[in-house]
């Protein structure tokens, strides 16, 4: 493949899988089908060998615990109830760790559940499922696929060894064995997978069992987690205790594939847009190799059918051609078409795939068949995007001496990114429905980035299907921290086994170097892997993709070796920056930061406790019971899910929530005023890079989400329930949005778009705390061109007088009238908000209000008014079901502002099997009294 020239090049392929559960027909040409429903049980169990266990008519496994696969032992095991939930309470610490010595000073090896053995994580578990096969022939193969285990496995099929456990290690390989010798036609089959733990469990550092005390050390006191290639953040971090077993087990899918003896693999599709900026001509490259597993030269052909997903039935959209193919017998022949040997591959006019924001992603499916002698020997389709990225680094002079900026591009257009970190779930339990709602809400949020930290894990397929589909872009890290690879602690040495760590790169490049939302590589987090596994990792990413840019850090403050190349392909340094701050700061801080911090010339990494809202708090916490010696409502359980001192300061949060809107004395009021912070703390962050849009990379969150319930770092928790910082998020991030610069005072208007807007007018509103107005101002902006700001009031002048406090209100509206953003400000001398406190009440009215079906949603529409004089302040919508509250819902807005008399439309959708009942709309606000309204 032509790298260099393929550079501009990206496409999304993901196999189409037919999902069974264990009834295998042979007669089918091509199948493939899901192995889900094991038996596992651990080893020191088990008397007897894989050999025995693996046969059809082994019965040893009736009394072993049901698994659903993929599951790691612990899940399995919280399902079988035998441990409690870890993730609620403080569940986890009635739980044996991995590491001796932690259970030691804990006394947990007391609550094995094993008789006689104290450390139930450390022999190996075995999985064992069965399954049917039909009457078969020799012309078909059979093919195993584990997408996933951790830590080692040995795979037996039919009293036969498959794979030992040195081939097989490693948590990010897939692996793909020929079984076809071991396959019984017509008859019962088993499986039986031997999971080893971790090389090495890692040392856990202290556990966080008080509240509002020091931080827990990212990956432990010495980082030695990092000795095996594994989702690192497993023996503990900042923001998550460690997982028991450390996540051993068979975390992604495993399927048994049929074909005929010439199979299709490695599939590689790339796109090129080779007269950009012109964008009606798009160029794809055909990439893949198919395997010929018998002794016979086979002459096939390979069948190529492309169109839009949603096909409309217009024959130009539609391309089909066929591709003569001869692959000697036990060989694997390489497939390389292009537009130049076969113009079908030239597209004129394509839909293209746009971020967020900036387009819609549009895809293509593509069906692709290899049939000789009239039979079908294998087939596959997916489902492609075609767009292009790239990647510049400039050196910045002045004061900037020293320092890089990076921007990205898709399709030839700049985009500003914005979005953050993603972590995993803590023991890996999210399914395709969960991925899909958790990225669906970072959408609703206006976000166009999601990275994929390097001390987590890269996701499986359901993951990038879903980032495919809603345009958002992924920034992947490797598996690599500063705090396991010796930037903080650690070593330089680890992992031990380098080429492990290699095989797992290029595993992992394969099978997701073709997704279209996948943006650039990342050669870990705040550090960077020996110069062997380095260099070893930046030339697999050339060799293997080609089409997309390599930074050798998620972070430009990681201490690269003199001589060592940069980022690829113009060996340049990463020009992106972590460092936080990670806790609340007024935003005014961010504002200054933005305009004279050299880490915000993009800036990767910051982030707010952000603490979620009263009714996820209350599952968070199960045991709201006041400790005194402590801030209200605070207790110590606090402390083992997140309230600590250090990155995220939460001590400090408090306290700066107490001394701007004074000290709670019951929980609603805590929780309401936190919601305050949370909302000026995320407004602050990125309305602040918005204001230098044209002359920053974009700004990322720690963090997007929560490995378990908790109270910090996080837009959306657990639960999947936004906090009030999400919304507030989701204006800053709009295409066209008015904002309010709290450092100059003046009102601009921020064109996030790939278009050109004009004609815009923008009216900034003062209401006093009795909601009267005491000042308007009207601006109009001409043009503002993609990237840019442009001011259209200053305020200060008419702030200077007014009094102690103020609400700021703006409306931005089209040529034709019609408000296209709003947003809303409160300002006090000395931070001092507790005016606040003492509001007049106001009156809202819910009106207009329509339930509508379509593509498996519901949608909620309604009005909602302020019908008296006062504001009506910091309002929230919630879907109610017996009580409960609906997650995942998607909202247009929330916690939202009205002036008197104003009115505003509000849409929420939501998937309809959410909900068995009846559907009850609750608001409720700062000074309005609460509401609830069936649904009708």
């Amino acid at each position: 493949m032509k790298h260099p020239k393929n550079y501009l090049k990206s496409i999304w392929i993901c196999a189409a899988v037919l999902i069974a559960t264990g009834q295998f027909s042979a007669a089918q040409g091509v199948s493939q089908t899901q192995l889900k429903h094991f038996k596992l049980m651990s080893s020191t169990q088990v008397k007897t060998n894989g050999a025995a266990i693996s046969r059809p008519d082994y019965k040893g496994d009736l009394a072993w615990f049901d698994a659903t696969v993929p599951s790691t032992v612990l899940t399995a095991l919280v399902a079988n109830n035998v441990y409690a939930d870890p993730h609620i309470g403080m569940n986890n610490m009635l739980i044996p760790d991995a590491n001796d010595s932690f259970n030691l000073a804990y006394g947990l090896d007391k609550y094995s559940y094993l008789p006689h053995i104290k450390n139930p994580w450390k022999d190996p578990y075995w999985y064992r499922t069965t399954f049917e096969v039909g009457q078969t022939n020799a012309s078909k193969r059979f093919e195993l696929i584990f997408d996933g285990i951790n830590y080692r496995a040995e795979v037996w099929m039919n009293g036969h060894l498959i794979a030992d456990s040195s081939k097989m290690v490693g948590m990010f390989a897939r692996y793909n064995f020929d079984v076809t010798p071991y396959i019984r036609p017509g008859a019962t089959n088993a499986v039986a997978v031997k999971i080893y733990p971790l090389d090495y469990p890692g040392t856990p550092d202290t556990e966080q069992l008080k509240a509002m005390e020091s931080f827990y050390l990212n990956g432990g006191p010495t980082g030695d987690i990092g000795k095996n290639v594994t989702m690192l953040c497993s023996v503990g971090w900042d923001w998550m205790p460690p997982v028991r077993d450390r996540n051993m087990g068979i975390w992604q899918p495993v399927y048994l594939r049929q074909t005929g003896v010439v199979s299709i693999g490695n599939t590689q599709l790339v796109t090129e847009l080779p007269k950009l900026p012109d964008t009606s001509l798009a160029s794809l490259q055909l990439n893949l190799a198919l395997h010929n597993s018998s002794a016979a030269t086979v002459n096939g052909q390979l069948e190529v059918n492309i169109q839009p997903e949603n096909f409309s039935g217009n024959s130009n959209d539609k391309i089909s051609f066929t591709q003569a193919v001869t692959v000697r017998g036990k060989t694997e022949g390489k497939v390389s078409l292009d537009a130049e040997s076969i113009k079908a591959l030239l597209i004129k006019n394509p839909k293209l795939w746009w971020p967020n924001g900036y387009g819609d992603p549009n895809l293509y499916r593509i069906n692709l068949k290899y049939t000789a002698s009239g039979s079908v020997l294998d087939d596959t389709s997916f489902v492609f995007g075609i767009r292009t990225v790239k990647s510049e680094a400039e050196a910045i002079g002045g004061h900037y001496e020293g320092f890089y900026r990076r921007y990205f591009y898709v399709n030839g257009q700049r985009i500003h990114l914005v979005g953050g970190a993603w972590v995993p779930d803590m023991m890996l339990d999210r399914d395709a429905d969960r991925f899909y709602n958790e990225l669906a809400l970072c959408r609703n949020a206006n976000l166009n980035l999601i990275r994929i930290w390097g001390g987590g894990v890269t996701p499986p397929e359901p993951f990038w299907n879903a980032a495919d589909r809603l345009g958002l872009l992924v920034w992947n890290d490797f598996w690599v921290t500063g705090d396991t690879q010796g930037e903080f602690k650690g070593s330089p040495d680890y992992p031990f086994q380098g080429h492990v760590f290699l095989d797992n790169v290029k595993s992992s490049i394969l099978r997701i170097r073709n997704h279209a939302s996948l943006l650039v590589w990342t050669g870990g987090n705040e550090g960077h892997a020996r110069k062997e596994l380095y260099n070893g990792m930046r030339q697999a990413i050339i060799d293997l993709d080609g089409t997309r840019p390599f930074i050798p850090s998620s972070s430009g403050f990681a201490k690269m070796p003199k001589g060592w190349l940069g980022s690829w392909p113009d060996n340049k340094p990463a020009g992106v920056y972590s460092g936080g701050p990670y806790a609340w700061k007024d935003p005014k801080v961010y504002y200054s930061l933005a305009d004279t911090a050299k880490d915000w010339l993009f800036k990767d990494e910051t982030g707010i406790p952000s603490q979620p809202p009263l009714n996820t708090l209350r599952k968070v916490i199960p045991d709201m019971v006041w400790d005194s010696t402590l801030p209200f409502p605070m207790n110590n359980t606090w402390g083992y899910h997140d309230a600590c001192t250090g990155a995220g300061k939460y001590d400090e949060y408090y306290a700066d929530m107490v001394s701007r809107y004074g000290q709670p004395y019951e929980v609603d009021s805590f929780s309401n005023k936190m919601q305050l912070m949370n909302a000026t703390g995320y407004q602050g962050i990125f309305e602040a890079a918005n204001s230098r849009i044209s002359e920053n990379g974009g700004v990322m969150l720690w963090k997007l989400n929560a490995a378990l319930p908790s109270v910090i770092w996080q837009i959306y928790d657990w639960y999947l329930l936004p906090n009030a910082g999400y919304y507030y998020m989701k204006k800053a991030c709009e295409p066209l949005h008015v904002q309010f610069n709290v450092n100059d005072s003046s009102v601009a208007v921020i064109n996030r778009s790939r278009f050109d807007a004009g004609g815009l007018q923008v009216t900034a509103t003062i209401y006093n705390i009795d909601g009267k107005v005491i000042a308007k101002e009207n601006g109009i902006v001409k043009s503002v061109q993609p990237d840019h700001e442009v001011q259209a009031i200053v305020l200060k002048k008419v702030l200077k007088g007014q009094q102690d406090f103020a609400f700021i209100l703006l409306s931005l509206k089209d040529r034709s009238g019609k408000q296209v953003s709003d947003n809303i400000y409160w300002t006090a001398r000395g931070n001092d908000y507790t005016a606040l406190n003492h509001m007049s009440s106001a009156n809202l009215k819910v009106s207009d209000m329509t339930m509508s079906d379509g593509a498996g949603q519901k949608t909620i529409r309604f009005i909602i008014h302020n019908t008296g004089t006062q504001l009506a302040f910091f309002n929230r919508a919630q879907l109610l079901c017996a009580g409960e509250e609906l997650t995942a819902a998607l909202w247009s807005d929330n916690y939202l502002t009205l002036a008197p008399g104003a009115g505003q439309q509000i849409t929420v959708r939501f998937n309809e099997a959410k909900h068995t009942g009846k559907l009850q709309l609750k608001i409720s606000g700062w000074n309005t009294p609460d509401q609830f309204i069936t649904v009708p």
